[in-house]
């Protein structure tokens, strides 16, 4: 079954101030997750918490390697955010569903549609392919 987006979802997320895991968010300023990154935690309040293979800090924040390397006081974790390639995100997927993520946000490009089905199966909210700084003008964010 093909994932569509539901609006409602992405503005709750939008607005709804929480804790995001950007899982390959690296120090590295030339990729997409070190600006959106940003304007995650900057323009829409919310707490970042860099992962990457290192678990390298990024933004003057603590990084962790995987999802269930986060302490329980960085928890419960709203949305794992995935900058990572669509052949890796399934893996990622059910590591946001084993710690009880809320959501799971698939960046531009990301698309996975089984593991979509696997977090929606486990109560999960799902965006897909979408980027929230490219659609905060739709939610007057």
């Amino acid at each position: 079954m093909v994932h569509v987006n539901d609006p409602e979802v992405i503005g709750r997320l939008m607005r709804n101030k929480g804790r995001w895991a950007i899982v390959g968010l690296t120090t590295n300023e030339w990729r997409a997750a070190y600006d959106t990154s940003l304007f995650i935690r900057d323009r829409l309040g919310m707490e970042i918490i860099p992962v990457n293979l290192p678990g390298d800090p990024v933004h003057g924040e603590a990084g962790y390697r995987t999802l269930g390397d986060i302490p329980a006081e960085k928890r419960p974790i709203d949305v794992v955010d995935c900058f990572v390639n669509s052949q890796k995100v399934g893996a990622v997927v059910d590591q946001a569903i084993a710690v009880g993520a809320k959501a799971v946000w698939l960046q531009l490009g990301v698309i996975d549609e089984a593991a979509a089905e696997r977090a929606k199966a486990a109560g999960i909210d799902v965006v897909m392919n979408a980027c929230p700084a490219q659609l905060a003008w739709k939610y007057n964010l």
